[in-house]
């Protein structure tokens, strides 16, 4: 961003570095927490905490008020990842507003850093909720106050709607930023001007601030008032406006242009096409009628991973290639990549397509076991696991092939 932007580093470089380490030291928790595991079932050694994490990626009460894992060590440790987070965006914000050149005005400034501004929105908005909801966690499983166990007086469906306040607009911290990188990449590789700048700019905005009202269609089965499962089904349905603006805009940037299918305009290519189903497919989990029959399914499993990995792990690989040369100053080998991007694309779809097929016909997610019907659909899955897994490697082999034997590129790299 800040080369982007002609300034020499962000606007708080020590902030920056602080962040860091706070990531730092927010991660060594989560390490505690799988070592823990690790020496209980394979010692027998017991740890301060507790042992593993046996609570789901969301801490749901009551269960993780009273499970002997190590939900304190991790849930403080997320608390300290989310300062990282908060200081990361008020530091974007800040070299937005301050660094930008003489003559950049807001719409002349590059869609990418739109993209992490709209994200620093959120993680600034949204990361204290969740925040201060892990502290009262960790007060009620250290102290038995009565906030979500309803044992002690408190309220489940309370620590839902916290944690889903957050959680919902984190889709889009991690998606924003992938959205700027294929705008930049699409208009490179189509040689043409990006259709409908200020659209598109402008969408990000919207994406970030509707966000933020849309937790509720995670929570349609937890026993809330009909009338706030339409109201926020209705804004779900309205929230996907300003997604489809960036994709039909991506299309008609490519419409007559000279398109170039290197490397990351495939990966580019094949963002649009994942998240068009995964977006698509979130239309039925907005509608009560038909969420109610498929929600803990695997068809949610299918729409998280095609939006969240199938997008965001295309963005990350669309970027990398792309900037790759201006970071090391050497180039991978084309036709490696752009095969090895075909691969990754195919394994992606052979590994979670099946899973809507097996999500519509009942199968819930988090069982290791299941009934002999839903088993065609789990070996076609493993199988595009291994095919997606073989193309990830190749794609680091690639990677390290070209940082070691790959020509010399005219833009030096970073700090040169």
């Amino acid at each position: 961003m800040p080369l982007m932007l002609g300034a020499k580093d962000v606007a708080f470089p020590r902030l920056n570095l602080l962040s860091f380490y706070l990531w730092l030291v927010g991660a060594l928790f989560f390490t505690y927490v799988l070592l823990s595991g690790v020496l209980r079932s394979a010692f027998g050694i017991e740890m301060w905490g507790g042992w593993g994490l046996d609570t789901g990626w969301t801490f749901y009460t009551p269960y993780s008020t009273t499970t002997t894992s190590s939900v304190i060590p991790a849930t403080f440790g997320a608390f300290i990842l989310g300062f990282s987070s908060i200081l990361t965006g008020v530091n974007f914000i800040a070299t937005i507003h301050t660094l930008r050149p003489k003559g950049m005005t807001w719409f002349k400034m590059p869609l990418f850093c739109w993209a992490l501004y709209a994200t620093s929105i959120i993680q600034i908005l949204a990361t204290p909720v969740l925040g201060i909801t892990l502290l009262l966690l960790i007060a009620e499983r250290a102290l038995h106050v009565g906030i979500f166990d309803p044992k002690y007086g408190g309220d489940p469906v309370l620590y839902q709607h916290f944690f889903w306040f957050y959680s919902h607009p984190a889709v889009y911290i991690m998606i924003l930023p992938a959205f700027g990188i294929i705008s930049e990449v699409i208009t490179t590789f189509s040689r043409k001007h990006i259709f409908g700048y200020k659209f598109i700019a402008l969408s990000s905005l919207a994406i970030a601030l509707l966000g933020f009202l849309v937790w509720g269609h995670h929570m349609f089965v937890s026993g809330q008032s009909a009338i706030a499962n339409a109201i926020f089904s209705a804004i779900t349905f309205f929230i996907a406006i300003p997604s489809a603006i960036k994709v039909f805009n991506w299309m008609a940037t490519m419409y007559n242009g000279s398109v170039r299918f290197k490397t990351p305009m495939v990966y580019a290519l094949g963002f649009i096409g994942l998240f068009t189903v995964g977006g698509l497919t979130g239309l039925p989990l907005a509608a009560m009628s038909t969420d109610v029959p498929l929600h803990d399914t695997y068809f949610v499993v299918a729409h998280f991973h095609y939006v969240m990995m199938g997008s965001m792990l295309f963005g990350f690989l669309a970027g990398m290639y792309y900037w790759f040369p201006k970071m090391f100053g050497k180039m991978y080998n084309e036709r490696v990549g752009v095969i090895l991007a075909i691969i990754v694309y195919i394994g992606f779809n052979i590994t979670f397509f099946p899973q809507f097929l097996a999500g519509t016909h009942g199968m819930p997610r988090r069982y290791a076991s299941y009934p002999e019907g839903y088993q065609i659909y789990h070996v076609i899955s493993s199988i595009g696991a291994y095919i997606m897994g073989l193309g990830l490697v190749g794609v680091l082999f690639n990677w390290l092939h070209g940082l070691k034997n790959g020509c010399a590129c005219l833009s030096q790299p970073v700090g040169r």
